[in-house]
């Protein structure tokens, strides 16, 4: 199991660091490919309780909401929100008023929203000035602060943070992950973002916050479902939306969290 993460993580980690140091499109293919993945995996769980869900429309929809981010200039935000609203919808009709439509219709916008709109953000991000050094903290920050909380949490962890959702999960892992994500903050804040102390401290916190949300709100997903991994793409890993749970909530926050602060210092 530790050999399959590892031989994983050799091959995937190099691929991230290229096109996050890239940037542009090559981090929005990335970014495309994930997304397309992560959704498949997701309809996939949700057609274990009896919902027929259109895997494509949806795929194009998330897919169309993460290339905005790459690609702002082509303006494929607004169509892709009035697509999203009606095109899942509409392709019901020709179900015949099939039990669950409502339910299938609410999923594939679910579905898009959380994945395409969210990890739009990794490119959004990328960016904004020193976007490199940005998106970089955000990603190093949850990978450093989601392994402190499997550490502290293995090796301490008796409180259970969240029983009902993630049995695992202790209150002992969460300081982990705090610990974790503020060695991250308070290096690369004052180093490589130029930030203060107190700033950076802040922004740790935040991404502690946001990553231990961001796997809970899968795990709850993956229990009403019955399964312990939303797939088995990546070996010792579990499958796509396994790997970015976290990210998925944090990339968006610390992007926000750089327009607040960017916003408050032209003000003063």
């Amino acid at each position: 199991m530790l050999s399959s993460r590892v031989a994983s993580a050799a091959v995937l980690l190099p691929i991230v660091a290229l096109a996050t140091y890239f940037g542009g499109p090559w981090l929005g293919a990335l970014v495309i490919v994930a997304v397309a993945l992560a959704v498949w995996e997701l309809l996939r769980l949700m057609q274990q309780h009896g919902l027929v869900l259109s895997a494509a429309t949806s795929i194009a929809l998330a897919v169309l909401l993460a290339a905005d981010g790459t690609w702002p200039q082509l303006g494929l935000l607004h169509p892709a929100l009035l697509l999203l609203a009606a095109l899942p919808l509409s392709i019901k009709v020709f179900h015949r008023n099939r039990p669950g439509s409502l339910e299938s219709w609410g999923v594939s916008v679910a579905a898009a929203l959380y994945l395409g709109y969210t990890a739009s953000h990794f490119s959004r991000l990328r960016a904004v000035p020193n976007g490199l050094a940005w998106l970089a903290t955000a990603m190093v920050g949850t990978w450093v602060a989601d392994t402190a909380a499997y550490l502290v949490g293995v090796r301490f962890g008796k409180r259970r943070l969240a029983p009902h959702i993630s049995p695992k999960k202790s209150w002992e892992g969460a300081l982990g992950e705090l610990g974790g994500a503020l060695v991250v903050s308070l290096v690369a804040g004052p180093l490589w973002l130029g930030i203060g102390l107190g700033w950076s401290a802040l922004l740790g916190a935040l991404i502690a916050v946001a990553a231990t949300l961001g796997d809970l709100c899968e795990s709850v997903i993956k229990r009403q479902v019955g399964v312990k991994d939303s797939g088995s793409l990546i070996p010792g890993h579990g499958g796509m939306l396994d790997r970015i749970d976290s990210l998925l909530f944090v990339v968006p926050l610390v992007y926000w969290y750089q327009l607040l602060m960017s916003w408050l210092q032209r003000l003063s």
